[in-house]
């Protein structure tokens, strides 16, 4: 249970990092057309879809080639 704790947290600073270099790197990320953004007032609702949706295709891409590899 230890270990796999310290797996996860390893993973969150990973991915943490990462966002942290994408942003800096390309500031369009997270702000892609299909994002849902609604400004009234003092109220932002911001819902990322076109970037969930993204992130989804390279994590299922990278996550099937790494089960293709372990074998």
């Amino acid at each position: 249970m230890g270990r796999t704790l310290m797996a996860i947290g390893a993973l969150l600073l990973v991915v943490g990092g990462a966002i942290t270099l994408f942003e800096r790197i390309s500031p369009g990320l997270g702000r892609l057309p299909g994002d849902i953004i609604i400004r009234r007032g003092n109220f932002t609702f911001y819902f990322p879809i076109a970037t969930s949706i993204l992130a989804s295709i390279v994590l299922s891409l990278l996550f099937w080639l790494w089960q293709r590899w372990g074998r």
